[in-house]
């Protein structure tokens, strides 16, 4: 069922069919799967051989984005195969932090940590990687355009010793309601 019978040609994703199958490649990693739907409801599977590895993804809507959650999935799962888990110099940096121009989630992978909107799709696509050098400093190692390679990454405490920003570069970072706050008084609302 899963050796591939024929390709699809008007997919923008490398993709073959079985026998009841999709197959196709992900990154370097195979897969084969199968998606259904039903009113109301769409579901994608991809089941990865050579990593052990299943995805199933069920959504409630016949649009939802089933395949775009596998994918995203499967990408995350790709950056913890390459970079392991995280060590305990860089597990304490885990966390999402805001700017006038969106979240950015910090991902402690091996011993570095990832800088990656949320947004993207796939998911770590373009990340920014911060080199821990102490307990509440780093360097911006790597990043795509538009970032800060080589300046500073800092964790800033506040009276109780709580991280209450972070720099990247010259950007600074808050926590959620933070930001919520500091946008609604400096531009109401």
């Amino acid at each position: 069922m899963t050796r591939r019978h024929w390709r699809d040609g008007e997919s923008t994703l490398e993709r073959y069919y079985g026998l009841g199958t999709i197959s196709g490649s992900l990154a370097g990693w195979d897969w084969f799967g199968h998606s259904g739907s039903f009113a109301g409801t769409l579901s994608r599977t991809a089941v990865f051989p050579g990593q052990d590895l299943a995805i199933s993804v069920l959504t409630n809507a016949i649009d939802g984005p089933a395949q775009a959650f596998v994918d995203g999935i499967a990408h995350i799962l790709k950056a913890f195969e390459k970079g392991g888990a995280p060590n305990d110099e860089v597990a304490d940096w885990a966390g999402r932090w805001w700017t006038l121009w969106g979240a950015v989630d910090l991902v402690p992978v091996g011993d570095k940590v990832l800088a990656s909107p949320p947004v993207l799709n796939p998911p770590l696509a373009e990340v920014s990687e911060i080199t821990v050098t102490g307990l509440d400093a780093g360097l911006i190692t790597r990043a795509p355009g538009f970032s800060q390679a080589g300046e500073a990454a800092t964790r800033m405490r506040d009276a109780d010793g709580e991280i209450s920003a972070i720099w990247l570069g010259g950007v600074r970072l808050i926590g959620e309601f933070a930001f919520a706050e500091e946008a609604g008084t400096r531009y109401g609302g």
